[in-house]
Formats: C-alpha cells, sequence, structure tokens
C-alpha cells in the first residue's frame, strides 16, 4: 500500500498567565500545550504540504507583531489525508 499524502498544520500559541502565575512557553520542538479556559489564544496559520513549508511560514511569522512576542511557541502537526481521526463516539454530560 502506497504511503498516504500528508498535510502540516501549523499552529501558534499566545499563553497568557494565569491570575498570580508566569507565563510558560514551549519549551521543545514538538512540545503543545494550551489552556484556551485561562485564556491562552490559538490560531491555525495554515496548512502546507510539506514540514519545510510549514517551517518557513514559521520564520515570515515570527517577523510579525504578536507572533514575534512568542517566537518558541510554533506547532506543526502532521496529518494523514483521508484518515480518520475520531473513530468513537461520544457521550456529553
Amino acid at each position: 500500500m502506497a504511503d498516504l499524502p500528508k498535510v502540516y498544520l501549523l499552529w501558534h500559541v499566545h499563553h497568557q498567565a494565569g491570575q498570580g502565575s508566569k507565563v510558560h512557553h514551549f519549551e521543545e520542538p514538538d512540545d503543545f500545550w494550551a489552556d484556551e479556559e485561562a485564556g491562552d489564544d490559538v490560531k491555525l496559520l495554515g496548512t502546507y504540504s510539506s514540514r519545510d513549508a510549514a517551517r518557513d511560514r514559521i520564520d515570515r511569522a515570527r517577523q510579525l507583531p504578536g507572533f514575534s512576542d512568542e517566537p518558541k511557541c510554533f506547532y506543526v502537526e502532521e496529518f494523514v489525508v483521508d484518515e480518520d481521526q475520531w473513530t468513537e463516539g461520544y457521550v456529553t454530560d
């Protein structure tokens, strides 16, 4: 079976400090965490055909206001095209 095509989603998180706490940023490449309930702002910058194209976009975004304040808080997420991500049902409370 041939490899299915992949896409690369590029995310950025602007982290907010919780009440009386310090802002924590990504520490390592491929690190990702966000707490939107605490005010973290998660943005999808785009979907790219390669990891290199996503990294090129990171370089350009780091020059822009806002993104330059958190230059380490980018995350590239790989997805296989036409592959189910959520394979089970769910319940709500």
